[in-house]
């Protein structure tokens, strides 16, 4: 266990399940790339709904990466967890012989649950009858199964957790985990991931009135741009292995991305109190945990909704916290849908490939961003030494969450 004075939180792993690659690198090349992976979602016949654009997770074979036996206790939500997982550890090079399994956790979020899963055992119900229901219906629609198996299938047994906070979730569990470091556990595994593209999850989404009708996918989900409409939803998220620097330099951890220096969260007044919204003040106290100040952010990685009122609101502030035009904001998530819990997270490793690599990525397919927003939108690829990083996100119902990430410090 790490002693109690050593705070310092470092993440070491990452695995990303994204619509616009499978594995971290080749989702970076594909952001930087412009790619994104949006399209008609073919899961079931869409003809009959207003909406039939997704971030569809299209070249993932759970047959290629999972042992049969777990299969048919598992939403495709859990499987690409699990993946991330293993990827996430892979990258990490965590071995069981340096860090003892009391020391590992698994703090994960989900938002949606096993949609896919749960809808297919209630059809079984309804038109077969109760024998025929899944065992497995008992846990894997569960909105802590992700963290439950990860935990099992890697002998992760230190203290765990599972939130739900909607798009805001996924930092959220990545605030949580750096506690749970700092609170002596040795090394987290931490982020989310989720999934709903099958007609029931689908038509839940729709009914939130947020997801735009646009069917071309390079004009449907363009945030802060003056024709925005919605978002696309998506699937898939990532897991970041996070630790403490003290174990990261005893068990010889092969490579350091950077630091979780801070973290906050906030919620939302009840609508029609006159006080703001609460996301300004989760980015101030994130930046304040992280020992900055607001000059010394290098690049937002903002939360994007895509709705013109929540895109409104969130210029608002940021213009008010850092200043009109005076801190770069991207969205990269346009490439790849809004991906609930797995959205932050997957935010979070993007910044730190930017920190690592100098370069900040566009908001793809936005070119039109309205004066009133001030804000410095990032519509090109941008080469500049980075060594900060705000990541944001907003859930509905008033969640708000913030993540610092710090570069290597030499």
């Amino acid at each position: 266990m790490t002693t109690a004075h050593d705070t310092t939180t470092v993440v070491t792993g990452l695995g990303v399940a994204a619509p616009n690659g499978l594995g971290t690198e080749r989702y970076w090349k594909a952001v930087l790339a412009g790619e994104h992976g949006i399209g008609e979602l073919t899961r079931f016949d869409t003809s009959g709904y207003p909406a039939r654009l997704a971030g569809q997770i299209r070249d993932f074979e759970a047959e290629e990466h999972l042992p049969g036996r777990l299969l048919p206790q598992t939403d495709v939500s859990t499987r690409l967890a699990l993946a991330a997982a293993d990827w996430a550890l892979a990258d990490a090079e965590v071995d069981g012989g340096t860090v003892e399994d009391y020391g590992m956790g698994v703090v994960t979020s989900n938002a949606l649950g096993g949609f896919e899963f749960t809808h297919r055992e209630f059809r079984k119900l309804w038109n077969k009858g109760p024998e025929f229901v899944s065992v497995y219906e008992s846990f894997a629609w569960f909105y802590a199964v992700n963290t439950g198996q990860i935990s099992i299938r890697n002998a992760m047994r230190g203290p765990s957790a599972a939130l739900v906070g909607e798009q805001a979730g996924g930092l959220d569990a990545i605030g949580h985990a750096r506690r749970t470091v700092a609170r002596g556990t040795d090394l987290v595994i931490t982020g989310g991931v989720d999934s709903a593209l099958d007609p029931w999850g689908w038509a839940s989404q729709l009914a939130g009135g947020r997801v735009t009708t646009v069917s071309d996918p390079e004009r449907a989900y363009v945030p802060f741009d003056q024709d925005a409409s919605g978002y696309v939803p998506g699937e898939g998220g990532a897991l970041l292995v996070v630790e403490s620097a003290a174990c990261a330099r005893r068990r010889g951890a092969p490579k350091v991305y950077g630091e979780i220096a801070g973290y906050a969260a906030t919620f939302d007044p009840r609508p029609g109190s006159g006080r703001p919204p609460g996301l300004r003040r989760a980015a101030e106290l994130a930046i304040e945990q992280a020992g900055l100040t607001p000059e010394e952010i290098d690049v937002v990685f903002a939360d994007a909704a895509g709705v013109p009122d929540l895109d409104r609101s969130e210029a608002a502030a940021l213009s008010g916290l850092f200043g009109p035009r005076r801190v770069p904001v991207t969205a990269p998530k346009a490439l790849t849908g809004r991906l609930y819990s797995g959205g932050g997270p997957l935010d979070v490793v993007t910044a730190l490939l930017s920190l690592r690599d100098g370069v900040i990525p566009p908001t793809p397919h936005t070119s039109c961003v309205p004066d009133e927003y001030e804000i410095d939108v990032v519509v090109e690829p941008r080469d500049r030494p980075l060594s900060t990083a705000l990541v944001l996100a907003r859930g509905r119902w008033g969640f708000n969450s913030a993540v610092v990430v710090r570069g290597v410090r030499s």
